[in-house]
């Protein structure tokens, strides 16, 4: 089994404006949203990263026009192992699974994420049987939702079913229909936004609406129940790029409560990570062409948020 990077390969890089004055870890952790910053900075313990020709530290401080070779390591073995997590299941037959995700949950391995993840979960649930497509790292996996968002999400056990879930995806045909609280309020009841999304161009590990090069992103709102400085919405998604709701709020100067990415900043209710909620999905059956629907209730954070907020109204 090939290792989470797959490559090996040396990149170089030249620092710019940006990130002059900047860590050398936080740098690259930018240029190489993949890898953690522990990975990372592990590298550069282990002398695979250079500066200047000359092996670099962690802590320090970058000056524009700076080169920096960072290598990765040789591709090794690495063994995704079942381990037996508590699953919250919604349906399952031969062909799928849909489980609730909670909140901190990973959806599948990654650097710095090797165990406790989804998939790991998964192997051991279904013994093994999941479609192979997306490879050794995402077996069964068809879509993703972010570690601290929680909700409804479909793995498949075979290829045909996941090749029938990806077909549908593309033509932007699955329901998925999410629950949100974003900061102010909305004037409008309902809306839409439909904004391109790519990656950042400055801050690597965030993705943002981009004039050029980005992917067509279209999300729709409307809004549920209005508490003053919050806003609780529900968002149906057209497709599916990362970080999709995320970004499209805080596009229109409203992120969602808790983001601590896209967000304010400001967390006057000690979330971990954004107000969001997978509630809905549907999906025409690989094997039976019947469409079918399932909900995810809301966590017991969010309902309790919700209990608070309308307290103050």
């Amino acid at each position: 089994m090939p290792e989470i990077s797959e490559r090996i390969e040396t990149q170089v890089y030249e620092v710019d404006t940006a990130g002059a004055g900047r860590r050398l870890d936080q740098y690259l952790s930018e240029c190489e949203p993949e890898l953690t910053r522990s990975y990372l900075q592990k590298l550069i313990r282990d002398g695979s990263v250079l500066l200047e020709g000359r092996p670099a530290k962690a802590g320090v401080k970058l000056s524009q026009g700076m080169k920096i070779e960072l290598t990765l390591p040789e591709a090794k073995e690495l063994e995704i192992l079942p381990e037996e997590l508590p699953l919250d299941i919604l349906y399952e037959d031969r062909d799928v699974i849909l489980v609730n995700k909670p909140k901190g949950m990973v959806v599948h391995p990654s650097a710095g994420h090797h165990t406790g993840t989804l998939v790991n979960a998964l192997l051991f649930h279904c013994q093994g049987e999941l479609s192979g497509i997306n490879g050794i790292l995402r077996p069964g996996i068809v879509h993703r939702i972010d570690r601290d968002t929680t909700g409804v999400l479909i793995a498949c056990k075979n290829d045909r079913a996941h090749n029938a879930l990806a077909g549908q995806l593309k033509e932007h045909t699955i329901t998925r229909r999410y629950r949100a609280l974003v900061c102010g309020n909305l004037k409008e009841d309902e809306g839409t936004v439909d904004a391109p999304i790519g990656r950042h161009p400055v801050e690597r590990k965030k993705m943002a609406v981009v004039r050029s090069g980005g992917k067509q992103a279209v999300t729709h709102y409307r809004v549920l129940e209005r508490f003053g400085a919050y806003t609780y919405i529900e968002c149906r998604l057209e497709t599916g790029r990362t970080h999709q709701i995320r970004v499209h709020m805080a596009s229109i100067g409203h992120p969602l409560l808790g983001d601590e990415v896209y967000g304010r900043g400001k967390n006057p209710f000690h979330l971990e990570g954004q107000t969001l909620h997978a509630m809905v999905l549907g999906f025409v059956h690989p094997s039976t062409g019947e469409y079918m629907e399932f909900e995810a209730p809301l966590p017991e954070y969010f309902e309790e948020l919700l209990r608070k907020l309308r307290r103050t109204v």
